[in-house]
């Protein structure tokens, strides 16, 4: 890829006003930062081309499973693929578990986390790993809300996870059980792991008793406190979807919420709450917007990820990742892959044009991988990059604009030390 000499001094100018020129100066940092509305690594723009495989810890933790866990990761990096969020949870249900009970982990279930890690090292994956869900599968806050009231609590909706002394602090000792966990194979502590990218605080947090969103503005600013008191290391993220709430003008939720959607949470003041690092946001317009058909359900794409890209550099002045987005196969209206090219090459020029000219898209994470010989975990969203060419060829097509990118602020860099050292010579005669 070839980008103008122009593009080249832009790039390199935006990296360093946003303040990139320290980590650049630097180098040798493997943990991923934040400079400005940019990720860095290595004193370099880093872009989280990457994709969801929530299922990675319970096959870890299947010896007659974990070559699945190899594929999947050997195939990413294959396909230039560099970061992966996965869920570092599952609570009550069961003896395989990882939480079984609060504060009791099932090791066989937690060896197999380590795992993922140990292979997400080798293949050069960063790994974003959630800590909670929002919904009832793998326990999420319904679990926590039925632990607090076996403790004594009287808890009658579950959106008491969110207030309740007692499951908050439930939530706590887990946090502090993943992060200072040391994993078995690498003998490395979660909190001081490079491959590690981001914690997320709970994947789609809502909170339908009170949709101001200050209920979960309250306890995003608890819980970012908790975590940045145990891990200086890592990057933070809330876990949302994207929708807007009450910080934002009521034209701003009715022309971009779909269908006016209004869930508990609040777009903008929760990705400002301290120790949130950056912004996510996922979009299911077959979801969200069923009775649209394909075309319209494309623009409104299009729209939403535009109006979170420019919030994200005027006001959050954050970086944005977005971290799920995907075309199933199994709506009505399916009629081929080239739906689900077209979705995908949406979101990846969303985030290509905006990280081109120096802006806050920094990625975007499909949802779901999987490998061969997985067919009961489809759910119509699946990618097995083996058996879907044309898919695969456009995520391809991505890895490569976005490491050219990254080629290219090396190049720019080189040029700019060059005319540097060059002025400083001419000075000294």
């Amino acid at each position: 890829m070839r980008l103008r000499v122009g593009a080249l001094a832009l790039l390199l100018l935006l990296f360093v006003h946003g303040g990139g020129q320290q980590a650049a100066e630097a180098g040798g940092d493997a943990f991923v930062r934040v400079q400005g509305t940019r990720f860095v690594q290595n004193g370099k723009p880093f872009f989280a081309n990457g994709f969801n495989a929530y299922w990675l810890m319970t096959f870890g933790a299947d010896p007659a499973q974990r070559d699945k866990v190899t594929s999947a990761l050997s195939q990413a990096a294959g396909a230039g693929l560099s970061v992966a969020r996965t869920w570092a949870f599952s609570d009550g249900g069961g003896s395989n578990a990882l939480q079984y009970s609060p504060g009791c982990y099932n090791e066989n279930t937690f060896q197999g986390l380590d795992f993922v890690l140990s292979e997400a090292r080798k293949y050069g994956i960063k790994m974003i790993l959630s800590l909670v869900n929002n919904y009832d599968s793998f326990g999420g806050r319904k679990q926590y809300a039925q632990w607090a009231r076996e403790q004594g609590q009287t808890i009658g909706s579950d959106d008491e996870f969110f207030t309740n002394p007692v499951a908050k602090g439930l939530y706590k000792n887990h946090i502090k059980a993943v992060l200072t966990r040391v994993n078995t194979i690498t003998g490395v502590a979660y909190k001081d792991d490079p491959t590690i990218m981001a914690w997320e605080l709970m994947n789609e947090p809502r909170c339908q008793s009170d949709v101001s969103g200050h209920t979960i503005q309250s306890w995003i600013t608890e819980m970012a406190v908790h975590v940045k008191s145990i891990d200086g290391n890592h990057l933070l993220e809330a876990g949302l979807e994207g929708f807007y709430g009450a910080s934002s003008s009521p034209s701003r939720r009715s022309s971009v919420n779909p269908s006016g959607y209004q869930v508990g949470t609040d777009f903008i003041a929760n990705n400002q709450a301290p120790g949130i690092d950056f912004a996510t946001v996922h979009s299911y317009p077959d979801q969200w917007l069923p009775s649209l058909d394909a075309p319209s359900q494309l623009r409104f794409l299009g729209a939403w990820l535009d109006a979170h890209i420019a919030d994200a550099q005027a006001v959050l002045r954050k970086p944005l990742l977005v971290a799920e987005f995907g075309k199933s196969r199994r709506d009505p209206g399916y009629s081929g892959d080239d739906q689900r090219d077209a979705v995908f090459g949406t979101v990846y020029a969303k985030v290509y044009n905006s990280a081109r000219a120096g802006g806050p898209a920094a990625g975007a994470l499909f949802w779901q991988l999987l490998t061969e010989g997985m067919d009961s975990y489809g759910d119509g969203y699946e990618v097995v990059l083996r058996q879907a060419p044309s898919t695969t060829g456009v995520i391809t097509t991505q890895s490569r604009r976005l490491k050219g990118l990254v080629r290219a602020f090396v190049r720019a860099r080189k040029v700019q030390r060059g005319k540097t050292g060059k002025g400083a010579k001419g000075g000294g005669n």
